[in-house]
């Protein structure tokens, strides 16, 4: 799908217009057919080999998160011993990619994980609803980054979007990238409140033109999250903005994924769409922490030949 070429770039958002031209001149998804081609890819075949190369490279992308209101300085410093070391009793086992908390909780987690390559990050701009002032969001994010995260998730404001103020959602997105300095930015579109694939796609491009440095599907407070349809539509996203301007953003899964074949499943979807430069953490995530005890099970499961009970893995 090529839409524009790398110079006309700097002109899509010059103003509301122009953005809006750009968005609705994206090509319609066809529901049915995303759907069939996410179906035909969730039937290949994974081998032993390739399936304990999978179930690695998941765990290394996984970010480890608990964002609850009883949240205290005692549970994340428990989720960020299991990021470093999820199987105490095999180091060989990767780390997780990461740990997310809210911006109070930041300080805990970077002590907790000085001097390791787990990154932390933290959920900003009035999580998970979007709904509070720009200087608001601003200092939530500067406070996060300042405490020491490393990765920002933000959310963008989904009525203003859904009432077609893209420029403004643009803007949003501009300034809070500004106000991360050297933090990576992970653009959540909260897809189950945009109701339809073409605005998952015209969500997705306003991200990436805007500087989001991560696509992230969900906050993991609304139903439904992450599906492969939407996955589908925002990795093509990240391969045709990659071809058009150079630049390989990437892709983050949140909400629902709970087991490693729907994991492995979403690991072959990311290969054949975007391609095989995207399996990396550094371009791929999963944020459904659930889904990490099931990837240790299953992981130990190939390894001794045995399933393991409940009690093998740390109840989250």
């Amino acid at each position: 799908m090529t839409v524009l070429d790398r110079a006309a770039l700097p002109d899509v958002a010059r103003d509301d217009t122009s953005l809006r031209r750009f968005l609705h001149g994206l090509p319609g998804v066809d529901q049915v057919g995303a759907e069939s081609r996410a179906a035909s890819l969730a039937t290949r075949s994974i081998k032993t080999t390739a399936k304990a190369w999978a179930i690695d490279a998941a765990i290394g992308m996984v970010d480890l998160t608990t964002l609850e209101g009883a949240d205290t300085p005692g549970k994340v410093r428990s989720l960020c011993a299991k990021a470093l070391r999820p199987d105490p009793s095999d180091a060989s086992c990767p780390p997780a990619a990461a740990i997310c908390v809210y911006p109070d909780l930041v300080a805990t987690a970077v002590e907790a994980l000085r001097g390791s390559r787990v990154q932390i990050a933290s959920v900003a701009t009035a999580f998970p609803s979007g709904r509070a002032s720009l200087e608001t969001k601003l200092h939530d994010v500067r406070d996060a980054v300042a405490a020491g995260a490393t990765e920002i998730d933000m959310v963008i404001d989904r009525g203003a979007f859904l009432a077609g103020r893209y420029l403004q959602v643009f803007d949003e997105i501009v300034a809070t990238k500004a106000a991360c300095g050297p933090a990576h930015l992970k653009v959540i579109l909260e897809t189950g409140e945009l109701a339809t694939l073409d605005n998952a796609r015209r969500a997705s491009w306003l991200a990436l033109l805007a500087g989001g440095d991560f696509i992230k599907t969900s906050t993991g407070k609304v139903s439904p999250a992450a599906t492969p349809p939407v996955a589908l539509v925002m990795l093509q996203a990240v391969r045709d903005f990659a071809a058009i301007a150079g630049e390989r953003r990437g892709v983050k899964l949140a909400g629902g994924i709970r087991s490693s074949k729907e994991a492995i499943r979403y690991l072959v979807m990311v290969n054949e769409v975007a391609g095989p430069e995207w399996l990396t953490p550094e371009l791929f995530r999963f944020g459904a922490s659930s889904l990490l005890n099931d990837l240790l099970q299953q992981r130990h499961k190939l390894s001794t030949g045995a399933y393991d009970g409940p009690d093998y893995v740390t109840v989250d």
